[in-house]
């Protein structure tokens, strides 16, 4: 699939920090064996699976294949080793390359002079490539949200002189699904929010609420999860740029995923916020994503929340109360949101991303840790319970 290769590749599948295990748990049900490291999940496979990881993946950052593993404790050493790797497999003349290249614990430790070494290699082998002006970011997070452009990005690691070459199959990072140009205070990855969906274990059937929209991410996502449409469906990638890419396989495997979405989510969703500017830009997101129909979008403060019968899911990443001034504000809105929950949904599962620990005592339920990420660079936990009609605070 992807490109015309019988050999299977070394992959792994990049996560923000704290993902890694569900991540492993998307990839497993697209029928790969994944590890789970620090930082993301490998598996080796097909190139096909690289691509199902690219179009389905919906809390990854990006996909890497290995293109190079060697021992380079010498500039010389880097060189002869660099110029037997086959870029061309990834490169085209014209093609414009970036590295991001990271050395620990190496005796070559200077980034930008391995990059150079590395840009001499490419072009001997693929004549014409032009290269960014920035060929080495030493410490840019993997998860940045500095844009990927069209360059085909390489991720370069040397570490106890062993220098590991990995090739960016992704471009864009996967959190870009393209609906979210709108935005409104405190902006939820897509990743992130996907992330608390599939860890409240919300399948897509049952009524779900969330009366802290926002930008509508949550929504948005638990929509596209409830409809069975793949998260990249509707974008570009890198390898569609590679030498060997097989567009009418890729187009087959695209026309598949589309092919197997629903017309429309098997049960409500909530989405509310007391701020209109809020919900305006949410419905305008939602609309892009394609499930503008399928959101319900109300203005009402948590106290007007309103669910639907039976038995359903508040997934929400209310305001963390982390600025001066806002802690005595945010911890009766959590209150409140304890409140109401206890009031109107016994029986309900409550997902929080809670910044602060101590916030969840102030809900009044009983919540367990799902996982520990950051979001905006705040460090934040999913929070995870039942509402039960004897909880009390």
């Amino acid at each position: 699939m992807l490109v015309h290769q019988r050999n299977h590749v070394d992959a792994f599948a990049v996560t923000a920090p704290g993902l890694e295990a569900i991540c492993a748990g998307e990839a497993a049900a697209l029928g790969v064996r994944p590890k789970i490291f620090e930082g993301g999940i490998g598996w080796r496979g097909s190139m096909e699976s690289v691509a199902r990881a690219n179009l389905w993946l919906r809390t990854a950052s990006r996909v890497l294949v290995r293109v190079a593993e060697f021992k380079a404790s010498a500039f010389f050493e880097l060189e002869l080793a660099a110029r037997r790797v086959a870029w061309e497999r990834f490169l085209t003349s014209g093609s414009t390359v970036r590295f991001r290249v990271t050395c620990r614990k190496s005796k070559l430790y200077h980034s930008a002079a391995v990059a150079q070494r590395l840009a001499d290699a490419v072009a001997r082998r693929v004549p014409g490539v032009k290269f960014e002006a920035k060929k080495s970011a030493e410490g840019e997070e993997e998860d940045s949200e500095s844009p990927g452009g069209n360059a085909q990005l390489f991720v370069v690691r040397l570490f106890h002189d062993v220098c590991t070459v990995s090739a960016d199959t992704s471009g864009e990072l996967l959190h870009r699904r393209g609906y979210r140009q709108q935005l409104a205070k405190a902006p939820l990855r897509e990743t992130i929010a996907a992330a608390m969906l599939l860890a409240a274990d919300w399948a897509g059937d049952a009524p779900l609420v969330d009366p802290m929209c926002g930008s509508g991410t949550i929504a948005i996502e638990a929509a596209r999860i409830a409809r069975r449409m793949a998260p990249g469906g509707d974008r570009e990638f890198a390898f569609q740029g590679w030498p060997d890419f097989d567009a009418a396989a890729w187009a087959k495997l695209v026309d598949g995923a589309h092919a197997g979405e629903l017309a429309n989510a098997p049960g409500p969703i909530i989405a509310a916020d007391r701020d209109r500017g809020a919900i305006d830009a949410a419905r305008a997101n939602a609309a892009r994503a394609g499930v503008e129909n399928d959101i319900a979008f109300n203005v009402a403060a948590i106290s007007a929340l309103e669910a639907p019968s039976g038995r359903g899911w508040l997934v929400s990443n209310p305001p963390y109360g982390v600025r001066v001034g806002e802690r005595d504000r945010v911890w009766n809105l959590y209150a409140q949101l304890g409140n109401v929950a206890r009031a109107k949904l016994e029986g309900w599962t409550v997902g929080l991303l809670l910044a602060d620990k101590h916030l969840a005592g102030q809900v009044g339920l009983e919540l367990r840790e799902c996982f520990a990420t950051r979001n905006g660079g705040i460090p934040v936990r999913m929070m995870v319970g039942n509402v039960r009609g004897d909880a009390t605070r």
